[in-house]
């Protein structure tokens, strides 16, 4: 490891927040941090919300006597109870904190942990807004700030602040420069907290009886946060989502077994996983067959240039990707867009579109009301 090289803890339990805990993973490693995940748990494997599974990378209780340059607690329920009660995890913030070290929470774990523990006493603190009465009881001064700082110990509200959250980490550790650079790597939303829009060209209705079933293709080297965030909206949007691998990853099945079903929409996340998905001979013929049915699909990221364009699934379409490969694309008249939907295909850019790109999906399937509620419920 090198000198320069920051360690983080982030711990998880069943009833983690998956989309917060990934989003900031995944940032704080872009950003250079050497981010341990740890299971309050008995085993590694826990089950987040939504049901998502996730794996750590070690038992809390085997790293005890370790020491992080920043420990950083996820929300979601019962995941923030579960750390709350935690006290090897108590002990160690406490410790943090009496060291002079970094520690942050985001959503329910400022009032249920930090605030529980009494390390925000006379602090400036913020969180999910059904708990800001909770932080206020510890003895916080509690804002609405969507991220706060107070000397070593930074808060945040939800879901929807997570990336911005983890930018600040990454500033906080490595300083504005690294953290502007991660910034405009993941296209963070630059009006955060302001509606979503997207751009739509042939409007057309999507279509589904009962509840829309959708399929999400993983992939060794998916980007996560894009993932995770398609089927955490999705699943409260209370969409039938199946995470399909292509390979043996965590998912609810192989793409093999799904191979033959129908489904509403296909989306695919990016990353580097998008040439594994042009590589994968079910999958771009489940796409073709979508097209062919006039059904919806759409992918983030990567996916567009490396699995739609070589296909000719793109062919009359605008869409949008991530600006790396924005020049593989055919028709460049709407690349600069964060989300474009034409007819019934679905682009977006980055992790920092992933969440407008996600409600852009709810809003097609059951309206702007039902995706305007999630958004002020995940503080998009």
């Amino acid at each position: 490891m090198a000198p320069s090289t920051k360690t983080v803890l982030i711990p998880i339990a069943h009833g983690t927040e998956p989309l917060e805990a990934v989003a900031m993973i995944t940032t704080l490693r872009r950003g250079g941090a050497d981010v341990t995940v740890a299971s309050v748990e008995t085993q590694v494997s826990v089950d987040a919300c939504h049901g998502i599974k996730m794996v750590a990378d070690t038992l809390l209780s085997d790293i005890t006597d370790s020491t992080f340059d920043l420990i950083v607690l996820p929300g979601g329920l019962p995941g923030g109870e579960t750390l709350e009660n935690c006290k090897p995890l108590e002990n160690m913030v406490k410790k943090q904190d009496a060291d002079g070290r970094l520690n942050a929470a985001i959503c329910c774990a400022p009032a249920l942990a930090l605030g529980t523990w009494g390390l925000l006493q006379g602090k400036k603190a913020t969180g999910y807004p059904v708990f800001m009465e909770k932080l206020a009881a510890t003895c916080a001064t509690a804002v609405e700030s969507r991220v706060q700082i107070d000397g070593r110990i930074v808060t945040s509200r939800g879901p929807g602040t997570t990336i911005e959250f983890s930018i600040t980490l990454v500033e906080q550790l490595y300083g504005k420069e690294k953290a502007d650079e991660v910034s405009s790597i993941l296209l963070v939303r630059p009006n955060p907290g302001e509606e979503y829009t997207f751009t739509e060209l042939n409007k057309t209705e999507w279509l589904f009886e009962d509840t829309p079933q959708i399929l999400v293709p993983i992939a060794e080297d998916s980007e996560e946060t894009e993932a995770i965030a398609l089927v955490d909206i999705l699943r409260r949007a209370k969409a039938n989502v199946v995470i399909a691998s292509i390979a043996k990853l965590i998912a609810d099945v192989l793409l093999d077994e799904v191979a033959e079903k129908s489904f509403d929409l296909i989306v695919l996340p990016g990353g580097d996983s998008a040439q594994r998905f042009a590589n994968c001979e079910k999958l771009v013929d489940m796409l073709k067959k979508q097209a062919e049915a006039n059904k919806p699909f759409g992918g983030i990221c990567k996916s567009p240039v490396y699995v739609f364009e070589p296909n000719g699934l793109l062919k009359g379409k605008k869409a949008t990707t991530h600006p790396r490969v924005s020049d593989k694309l055919s028709d460049k008249s709407h690349i600069e867009d964060r989300v474009v939907v034409d007819g019934n295909v679905i682009t977006s850019r980055a992790p920092g579109t992933a969440m407008e790109f996600s409600l852009a999906i709810v809003e097609k399937f059951y309206g702007r009301e039902k995706a305007l509620q999630l958004a002020k419920a995940t503080l998009v």
